[in-house]
Order: structure tokens, then sequence, then C-alpha cells
């Protein structure tokens, strides 16, 4: 049963997997307060840690991460990572907003042809959608 609200994301995610060595490098699937979860043409086992970083803004955001659930989606696995600490989990949730703003600049370049910098999307998509953003 999910405990948290998930939010669509299409952020780059690197990932590295511990005792492997093994380095994914895909976009997130979704992200929520208490993990993660991507897509990958590797299957992950549910226990394993991972290093992950997501390079939406500097410094970049890193944690340790351990792997939830793995399923094979059609030629894929969908795989979800659960944060260990809460301090990871609230550091995550500004990198969250940073994610939904980087998705709206992308957006609105695709549906309207507008190229927004940082501020200006950080300015509009607060406006548009920080009030129904979960707490």
């Amino acid at each position: 049963m999910r405990h948290f609200i998930r939010h669509p994301t299409d952020i780059p995610i690197n990932c590295v997997l511990q005792n492997h060595y093994y380095c994914i490098r895909n976009a997130m699937l979704d992200v929520s307060a208490g993990g993660l979860s991507f897509s990958t043409d590797h299957f992950m086992t549910p226990g394993e840690t991972v290093h992950i970083n997501i390079y939406v803004q500097e410094p970049s955001f890193s944690a340790e991460s351990d792997v939830k659930w793995c399923r094979r989606v059609d030629a894929y696995y969908h795989v979800g990572l659960q944060f260990r600490d809460s301090a990871e989990a609230f550091c995550f949730r500004m990198v969250e907003q940073v994610c939904h703003i980087e998705h709206y600049k992308r957006q609105v370049y695709s549906e309207e042809g507008r190229q927004l910098s940082g501020e200006a999307a950080a300015y509009e998509w607060i406006a548009k959608f920080a009030s129904d953003f979960p707490r």
C-alpha cells in the first residue's frame, strides 16, 4: 500500500548499485516524500543498497537508498527506491519541487513554444501549483 502521494517527473537520475558497481542513468518515473521510481533494463534485488544522484540543480542531490521493489514491465524493469531516513526525505522534498518546476519549464516550451528561464518557470509554477503541492 502506498503511503505517499507520487508525482510524475522526467528528471534524469544516476543510480550506482553498491554491490555491483553498475551505474544506471535513466529518467525517474515518479517521486514522493518516501522515495522514487525509475525504469531500467536491469533487475535490481529488493533490499539492495544504491547510491543516487539527481543533477537538476547544483549541488546535486545525493543519497543512499534501498531497493523496495522491482517489477518487470514489458522489456524493462520498474524499480522503487526508499529513502533511508527522514533527513534525506526532507532534502529530497526540495529537489522534488525543483523537478516539478523543471518539468513545467519543458512542458511550457513543448506546448506553447515559450522558453522560460529557471527563475521565470519557478515564479509561474509557484503561482499556479504551489498551493496544491502536498505537505
